[in-house]
Parts: C-alpha cells; sequence; structure tokens
C-alpha cells in the first residue's frame, strides 16, 4: 500500500508502515529527524493529488486547538488559514483517509470526529485526547489499555522545542494504525 503521512517529521507513523512492508512516505516542511530517505521536505498541497492507497494526516493545531482558544480573537486569518489547510486534507483525492488534531474548532467548522483516542488506550500511561476524522477507514481499537495514567504532555515545561515534542505520535498508536489500517 501507498501511504502518505502528512505534516510528520518524526517519522514514527511513516516507520511503523514501512516495517510491515508498505510503500510509506512522510511529508513536511521539516526535515526528518532521522535523517529517513522516505520524507519529503515539501508543502503537502503540491502532493496530495497523487496516487495515494492511504492519507494520515497531522495538520499544525496551533489555530485550531482548544487550548488556544483565548488567542483566537487576535489570529483569524491564521485561524482561516488553518482550517482551510485541514479541509484540503479532508478533500484530498484518495478513498482511505485519517486526520489526527486534539479537541478543537473542527468538530464545528466541519464536523465532530469519528473517534477520540487517548495514548493509554496503546501502551503509553499518559493522557492526550487526541481526535481522528475518517474516510474509508475503521476506528482505532485499543491495543494495551494501561494504568498510570498521567497529562505528561500537557504539564511539559517551556522550550524552544515543546511544540515538536508535544507533536510527536505514541508508538503505540502508529503500530496500531499500521497493524489495523494496513491490512485493509
Amino acid at each position: 500500500m501507498k501511504v502518505l503521512v502528512a505534516c510528520e517529521f518524526s517519522g514514527i507513523v511513516r516507520d511503523a508502515f514501512r516495517k510491515l512492508g508498505h510503500e510509506a512516505w512522510s511529508c513536511d516542511w521539516l526535515p526528518p529527524e532521522n535523517l529517513s530517505p522516505f520524507h519529503l521536505q515539501n508543502d503537502v498541497l503540491k502532493i496530495l493529488g497523487d496516487d495515494w492507497d492511504m492519507i494520515i494526516a497531522f495538520p499544525p493545531c496551533t489555530h485550531l486547538c482548544v487550548s488556544g482558544a483565548r488567542w483566537f480573537k487576535n489570529k483569524q486569518a491564521e485561524q482561516r488559514e488553518a482550517i482551510g489547510f485541514f479541509m484540503a486534507l479532508v478533500n484530498a483525492p484518495c478513498s482511505r483517509i485519517a486526520i489526527e488534531n486534539p479537541i478543537g474548532i473542527m468538530s464545528t467548522h466541519y464536523r465532530k470526529p469519528d473517534q477520540i483516542i487517548q495514548p493509554w488506550q496503546f501502551g503509553h500511561g499518559e493522557t492526550k485526547a487526541t481526535c481522528l476524522w475518517l474516510k474509508g477507514l475503521p476506528k482505532l481499537v485499543p491495543t494495551n489499555i494501561v494504568d498510570g495514567r498521567e497529562a505528561r504532555i500537557h504539564k511539559m515545561a517551556p522550550s524552544v522545542n515543546r511544540w515538536k515534542d508535544r507533536s510527536r505520535t505514541f508508538q503505540g498508536i502508529a503500530d496500531a494504525m499500521a497493524d489495523q489500517w494496513g491490512n485493509l
């Protein structure tokens, strides 16, 4: 299966699919963290029309998620652009699409998510409600429900790379995507 993982610099989801034999590519404005040759450092909108069997997208949430709501009134142009980008991913010419984002305004500007998952459902002791909007894909089935749930991601100290650290997909979720959606 030819899989595009949009807006991913870490390669976590891409590599989970590649490990199972899929032709998976990540695409982001940022270079890949692990210097992978399977990363396209580019504007993902330029390649959405290519022949993908599946697109999994992680659009930036800065102007979409409820945690930034207090700044929305001063960033209306940025928010319109973020909504437009999200919707371009939704409307990509592909029969299987998953779009990930935190709880935010897309529930009212587009539609409610098909599923809200948590890292603790996939082997990680953290809480981080994550919405999935799905097209042609089933909901993810939890693979390893664990105790010891903590809002570690929410409590991260300010730093230059905080946004990058908060945006990485948990390995258990990436593996579930590859295992469950890669077999369709």
